[in-house]
């Protein structure tokens, strides 16, 4: 039975499960989506969307908890920046549940469920996805005129 068990262990001592949410959870920050199985997706949200409320708490203090959870590498870095300038700002109304998952189907090679874990809402990329709607929409009626 798993009564008050908060977590899934997935089979891995403490030291590799840390260690593993910190990858994917970097990746998913550096990403915004990550295709993983079912089981390390579950586990994953939770863990992603603490960092969020941290990021949108946006002090000092948090940016160093940040810093401690995802570790010290360079990856890591470049994902708590990422966390507290772009994915936090975009979630600053939202209460809860930044993260998506959507199931895929089996694996082929050993069948394990896979899943697609993602930001609800997804932050702007920057000037390249916003002027490529504009070019089009401005392309649209000079085609009209001629």
């Amino acid at each position: 039975m798993r009564h008050r068990r908060k977590f899934s262990k997935l089979q891995r001592s403490v030291p590799h499960r840390h260690s593993l949410l910190a990858n994917l959870s970097s990746s998913l920050i550096e990403h915004g989506r990550v295709r993983t199985t079912l089981g390390k997706a579950k586990a994953l949200r939770p863990f992603v969307e603490k960092l969020v409320t941290l990021g949108k708490r946006g002090d000092l203090h948090a940016r160093r908890q940040v810093i401690a959870t995802l570790g010290s590498n360079q990856l890591a870095q470049r994902s708590a920046k990422k966390l507290f300038n772009e994915i936090a700002p975009v979630n600053a109304d939202r209460p809860g549940g930044y993260c998506r998952i959507t199931k895929l189907g089996a694996r082929l090679t050993d069948s394990a469920p896979m899943a697609i874990i993602e930001w609800v809402d997804q932050p702007a990329e920057g000037s390249s996805q916003e002027a490529a709607p504009a070019e089009t929409a401005e392309a649209t009626p000079a085609e009209a005129a001629e």
